[in-house]
């Protein structure tokens, strides 16, 4: 469905007497001053409706194929006329440790903009507004609105490093506690999460290089100093990734080492304790055996002599056990 639709001239919102699926009216509207464009945004549409917007905007095939499949990997395809730009949203879900990710593809031409959007963590109402309130940034044209849909989904993602930042620190308080953990399981799932931002983020990295430097047609050169705001937020996060990675692969390593020391520790009090029950075996097997002539057998203390040995020698060997650390 359309969520909105504007025509934008010299960076304010112009009013249009037409109705929102009035394509015709729309682009007209915007073809008669410099700069003019139309942005038209759409929330999960079907292939009827994306194309309708493809015969009003000549659209290529294969782009609004993209934008109704969705799950594209984030990529810049230049078109006769026009550019398709595909950005991975995500949003934090910190009861489940997960992230979840959206999609906004963009269609850019020289006087209109078209923000198909997947997922319910992909709004640009916001965006849409905070622009609109910017006139000297909203007076570049659709590069404008490509800037903005980059940065708020780059901020998106810094979002999504700072849940993810105190859940890896979370991760390693409870490694490195004194209480047994199980954070094998945890740290999977923030690695795999993790890997599912690295796939959001990577690979809109030369596209935003391409925007900073003007090597994308459609995209003004003016509007390289804004491109290169949000590569720096973009590197920002890039290097969280790695930084949160190494981070959990350590702790990972830690947890299974405290894993293998506790290990061996139940190794030596169970050792300790097997030693301790074998002496007064050996004593009680001797003092057991069926022979006539042997020392003590008709002694009258023999019993008590036998117990409080077998006593006195598993107290010597529990002292020396606690001293040494086993116990």
């Amino acid at each position: 469905m359309i969520v909105d639709s504007a025509v934008y001239r010299k960076g304010e919102r112009l009013p249009v007497d037409c109705h929102v699926h009035d394509y015709e009216a729309l682009r007209a509207a915007a073809a008669e001053g410099e700069h003019d464009f139309v942005w038209v945004g759409l929330y999960e549409p079907n292939q009827r409706e994306l194309d309708e917007i493809a015969e009003a905007f000549g659209l290529h095939p294969l782009a609004v194929e993209d934008a109704v499949v969705a799950h594209q990997r984030p990529k810049l395809e230049v078109y006769e006329g026009s550019l398709f730009l595909s950005l991975k949203t995500l949003w934090y879900v910190d009861e489940d440790d997960a992230v979840e990710t959206g999609e906004i593809n963009l269609f850019v031409g020289e006087d209109f903009v078209i923000t198909v959007r997947h997922g319910r963590g992909s709004q640009l109402r916001d965006a849409r507004h905070d622009l609109e309130g910017k006139q000297t940034v909203l007076s570049h044209g659709p590069s404008a609105v490509v800037y903005a849909v980059c940065d708020t989904v780059v901020d998106g993602y810094l979002a999504v490093m700072e849940e993810l930042q105190i859940d890896v620190d979370e991760v390693e308080t409870s490694v490195f506690s004194e209480q047994r953990t199980n954070d094998s399981v945890r740290i999977y799932t923030l690695k795999r999460e993790l890997a599912e931002v690295r796939r959001a983020v990577l690979p809109l990295r030369e596209p935003m290089r391409r925007f900073t430097v003007g090597a994308a047609p459609g995209i003004l050169a003016e509007a390289g100093p804004f491109f290169r705001d949000v590569g720096d937020h973009l590197a920002v996060a890039s290097e969280q990734i790695d930084t949160l990675d190494s981070l959990l692969s350590t702790a990972f390593d830690a947890h299974v080492a405290r894993i293998q020391v506790q290990q061996n520790d139940d190794m030596r009090k169970i050792s300790a304790g097997a030693a301790m029950i074998v002496v007064p075996t050996l004593i009680a097997g001797i003092y057991g055996m069926n022979f006539d002539h042997m020392p003590e057998l008709t002694w009258t203390l023999g019993y008590p002599f036998a117990l409080l040995l077998m006593a006195g020698v598993m107290g010597l060997m529990w002292w020396s056990f606690k001293r040494s650390g086993w116990f």
